[in-house]
């Protein structure tokens, strides 16, 4: 009788309450549909892939791999990939800050942000055959170049052309985020600095880079992840068989001329690696940033 007493008001208790009880609401719970988008569109895909880049068409469970990185013609896509991306990534987030700075001062500043984000809605594709058409062997540049007696500069089908095309589209990208937290910064803070007597220099680096830190390491993730994920402009403007071979190029070879996807899922794999690679060691390095900006501070 007595365990019958304890457990039946518990049976009782509201599914609202119960729901309290563990930190869960009716807002919490609409969480959960994104939750199973993000699985379907995402976790599984990514499962399947790594799966499936361990069932090799030929040889044992980890063929794949060891063929990779035993062809120098495959492997060498990954340092390809690394010198259009590291590059591309760092120019995009160092001339989004000064850039920023002085949009954030401006009084028409949405006029001059709508100039700078329209390459967003050209697309990749767009940019890389405007940058054929005006920078081609008959663009208009090399044309003006030609007039003047200086002749041709070839800027596209290889390195520069690539670099070009991902500096155009992705830096829209790091402005628009380094200008939003930008513009989260309390002004009062600069101001108090230089009542303080504290100079332009000095305020940037001791109020604004501590404050800013925490935002260009993520900037910086999600620009390298999509500069190292280039594919129409490596394909439109480099030389796909040459230097900017990039390991997507590698991929979907594997894919779609070689048919072999397990193949292309290690490749697959083996990129995502080495983008995670790189977005844990920025977000490592982050901090030691902040603390060395916070401690020159207090000096």
């Amino acid at each position: 009788m007595t365990d019958r007493a304890v457990k039946k008001p518990a049976e009782r208790i509201p599914l609202r309450v119960r729901l309290a009880l563990y930190d869960l609401d009716g807002v919490t719970l609409l969480v959960v549909p994104a939750v199973l988008f993000v699985a379907a569109l995402f976790v599984y895909p990514f499962a399947y892939g790594f799966v499936l880049s361990f069932e090799p068409k030929k040889g044992d469970w980890i063929a794949n791999y060891a063929k990779f990185f035993s062809d120098p013609f495959l492997y060498d896509t990954i340092g390809a990939t690394f010198r259009l991306a590291v590059p591309a990534t760092l120019i995009n987030v160092l001339v989004s800050v000064p850039v920023a700075l002085r949009v954030r001062d401006m009084h028409h500043r949405r006029i001059l942000t709508t100039i700078l984000v329209i390459p967003i809605t050209l697309g990749t594709v767009l940019i890389a055959e405007g940058l054929l058409i005006y920078l081609g062997p008959q663009g208009w540049f090399n044309r003006v170049l030609m007039m003047v007696g200086i002749g041709q500069i070839r800027l596209v089908h290889n390195y520069t052309g690539v670099m070009l095309s991902l500096i155009l589209s992705g830096f829209p990208f790091t402005f628009l985020l380094t200008l939003s937290y930008l513009t989260g910064i309390d002004p009062s803070l600069e101001q108090a600095a230089a009542t303080l007597g504290a100079k332009a220099r000095a305020r940037f680096v001791h109020v604004l880079m501590p404050l800013l830190a925490q935002g260009l390491a993520i900037n910086l993730c999600l620009s390298f992840v999509q500069t190292f994920s280039v594919f129409p402009s490596a394909v439109l403007l480099g030389a796909p068989a040459g230097a900017t071979r990039v390991i997507s190029i590698a991929a979907y070879q594997a894919a779609y001329e070689q048919y072999d996807s397990s193949m292309a899922s290690a490749i697959a794999m083996i990129m995502g690696f080495c983008q995670l690679f790189i977005v844990v060691l920025i977000l490592g390095a982050r901090r030691f940033v902040y603390r060395g900006a916070a401690g020159g501070g207090k000096g």
